[in-house]
């Protein structure tokens, strides 16, 4: 019999998308091993003909864990306009589902089918096609350079007399100081930077910003910045920048006026849960304002407020047309209202037509990702997932495949592949510092670089930065001694990545997984494959099966002859199947 209540498809959602036009994904979730055949059945909803004349095609079991099978099929036609309905086939039942209705016929009315309306090509599902191919190198301004391989590691305090705001800096960093190092960074192998915030802010971490139209005066100058623009661009590179609309500085202009002028203030709306009269509080003391989280320094801004977004919508405009910047990465994006961030999306897709937006959402994003606000987000999940399978253990490769599935399928796949994935940033501990053991974080890097979405590097995990609280994780970069030097190890997944199309468009597929540790998964396009064979485990692997009998093009710890696994073992191949 045919489990009815394991059965799961939502029509025009992450399980009916448009990747193209004339072109349709379709998905359905089933238990586990109950359907022998899943078929669907599509036609054009507006067929000139009293009936509907349905099309079959096999849909393919893609991925399954311990309770379900998924199923997807890409229907490419003629048809824009599309009704469909499933036939699902046990051993021992058919059953035909259509609108959310199972039963054993199917019925007359072309209404009564699940429907895609109209494939509009504002709303096909992709991201910009640069930031697929996307390699981030992530740069903490402060904490990485102010010359060529150096940083002074000196606090400096600067006093900006256009703010009337003392500005600090912890270990010295530069925008000239990565400028110097463009070269470093490139021989990596990294095309994209993203920078955390490089506007005028009191604090190191610069989240605190007094001013959104100019370079924080202790970290260089506006023409330094567009020096380092040109020279990103100059190496066919592109270049991302934090933008902080969700608060502010509580020397802000437009919030230093409040607490000048209270309620006679022409500011008072541009910010929120204000009460009067306003004031900066003691250390310690409850603000009388909402702010980020409860830091009191840095108010919440209104972003609601017709003057607020004009004045942020400039700020989005300035950057991109002035200087040319590729696209933003937005800072607590979700507690701004999602009308802001359809106005931002628009002003900056203007600017620049394949501008990026990737939103800092920690959680399930897809309200958010629907085309119309942000391209990508942060993906979290995906450091979650492997802090608790690579570095700790927590789990076992049964749920690592669980949990990856639901991630991989709660967005449509072209979504999926501009996802900003992660294994440590700026707001947590280096994954390093994780690790049980230092060979697992070779694992997860080799993961990262092989799974779907854009791998993005923390500055300094190439040199073996570690830290598990906020001034370590945001270390110095240290260049004149590396704690571990991994560049090679980098530059070999990076020139991996770059030269193989399935690691950047191919499916995702897991072959093999086991409590033994064994995890083994194929990126597939076309006749090509790239397969990645992993040993999460302490002990030798002999558990593995069916793995290619080519020579890897990238291994550690594996036996090609007995097709065994070393302890914390990885390969990679390439493969090229006959037609």
């Amino acid at each position: 019999m045919i489990n009815r209540q394991a059965v799961r498809h939502r029509p025009l959602s992450e399980f009916a998308y448009a990747p193209a036009e004339y072109c349709l994904t379709i998905r359905l979730q089933a238990a586990r091993n109950n359907l022998k055949r899943c078929t669907l059945f599509y036609g054009d909803r507006v067929d000139p003909h009293p009936q509907v004349r349905f099309r079959p095609q096999n849909m393919e079991k893609v991925a399954s864990d311990d309770y379900f099978d998924y199923y997807e099929t890409t229907i490419n036609s003629e048809y824009d306009r599309v009704c469909y309905y499933f036939s699902l086939e046990s051993a021992k039942e058919t059953l035909y589902l259509y609108a959310d209705i199972m039963a054993k016929t199917i019925p007359t009315e072309r209404s009564e089918f699940y429907q895609y309306p109209f494939i509009r090509r504002e709303e096909i599902s992709d991201v910009p096609a640069w930031l697929k191919k996307a390699v981030v190198y992530n740069i903490f301004p402060d904490s990485f350079a102010d010359s060529a391989r150096n940083l002074s590691c000196q606090a400096k305090s600067f006093f900006d007399q256009k703010t009337g705001q003392t500005l600090h800096s912890r270990l010295g960093g530069t925008i000239r100081g990565i400028i110097a190092n463009i070269d470093y960074i490139t021989e990596l192998g990294f095309n994209c930077l993203y920078l955390n915030p490089i506007f005028t802010a009191a604090e190191y971490h610069r989240y605190d910003l007094l001013d959104y139209y100019h370079v924080s005066p202790n970290l260089g100058t506006d023409a330094d910045f567009r020096e380092l623009v040109q020279a990103v661009h100059a190496r066919g590179m592109h270049i991302i920048i934090d933008g902080v609309f969700n608060h502010c500085s509580w020397y802000f202009f437009a919030f230093d006026d409040v607490v000048k002028n209270g309620e006679n203030s022409r500011y008072k709306d541009w910010f929120y849960n204000l009460q009067f009269p306003v004031r900066r509080p003691e250390s310690g003391e409850k603000p009388q304002y909402s702010c980020f989280a409860y830091e009191p320094k840095m108010p919440k801004l209104n972003s609601s407020n017709p003057e607020v977004r004009n004045y942020f919508l400039d700020v989005c405009r300035y950057w991109i047309e002035e200087f040319d910047v590729d696209g933003w990465r937005l800072d607590v994006a979700n507690e701004l209202d999602k009308d802001f961030w359809r106005a931002f999306r628009k002003v900056a897709k203007k600017a620049k037509s394949d501008s990026v937006l990737i939103a800092e959402i920690w959680e399930d994003a897809a309200c958010w990702l629907q085309g119309d606000m942000f391209d990508s987000t942060m993906n979290y999940d995906f450091r979650r997932h492997c802090r608790d399978f690579f570095a700790s253990g927590k789990i076992d490769a049964a749920e690592f495949n669980s949990r990856l599935i639901k991630m991989n399928w709660r967005y449509p796949f072209p979504i999926v592949q501009g996802q900003l994935n992660l294994l440590d940033s700026h707001d947590v501990s280096r994954f390093r510092s994780l690790c049980i053991c230092p060979e697992r974080f070779y694992l997860a890097e080799v993961f990262l670089f092989t799974a779907v979405g854009v791998p993005c590097v923390f500055y300094g995990d190439e040199l073996g930065v570690q830290g598990e609280d906020e001034y370590s994780w945001r270390g110095a970069m240290p260049w004149d001694k590396a704690i571990i030097d991994d560049r090679n190890f980098f530059q070999h997944l990076i020139r991996i990545r770059q030269n193989n199309e399935c690691l950047v468009s191919g499916s995702f597929q897991v072959l093999d997984y086991s409590p033994a540790g064994n995890f083994v998964f194929a990126r597939a396009r076309g006749r090509k494959k790239v397969v990645v064979a992993l040993n999460v485990s302490a002990c030798v692997n002999e558990q593995f099966v069916n793995l290619p009998s080519e020579t890897p093009i990238f291994s550690y710890g594996y036996n090609q002859d007995e097709h065994t696994m070393m302890p914390y073992a990885y390969a990679i191949w390439e493969i090229e199947e006959d037609e």
